[in-house]
């Protein structure tokens, strides 16, 4: 979340800060979120890969955010063309905004179904199948 929030300050000081000071901040921030980003998104990847599928994981996860790139990319170029470099960055900013909203209704879910005390449900997620030992 914290990478969000400094992805969607560089959007903004690139989009809205005047002058080349307002650019260098801009800059300065988009790399402390690739600081804060990169890593952590690898290292979910590695954690939740198998140990057998873990190259294949990283292709298919490489694929995703080229894929991805290349789409927000042409977004960008278009809005740019057609609207301007103030509109390109404002709507990366909204772009981060909806996905700190996506992470944050995600993490509530997860919560809420880990303190539902519905029938045949634990805490630890372990699936009731396993309590009795089967699989």
């Amino acid at each position: 979340m914290v990478g969000l929030a400094v992805l969607i300050g560089a959007d903004l000081m690139l989009a809205f800060a005047p002058g080349l000071w307002g650019a260098f901040l801009g800059i300065a921030l988009w790399g402390a979120h690739m600081a804060l980003t990169q890593g952590l998104l690898a290292k979910l990847v590695a954690q939740h890969a198998p140990a057998t599928l873990r190259g294949s994981a990283f292709g298919l996860f490489n694929l995703a955010t080229g894929v991805a790139m290349l789409v927000a990319s042409v977004v960008a170029g278009v809005l740019w063309e057609r609207i301007g470099s103030a509109a390109t960055f404002a709507a990366g900013a909204g772009f981060a905004v909806l996905a700190a909203l996506l992470v944050t209704v995600s993490a509530l879910t997860r919560r809420a179904g880990r303190d539902d005390p519905s029938p045949g449900s634990r805490r630890d997620g372990e699936p009731p199948s396993r309590r009795h030992g089967r699989l």
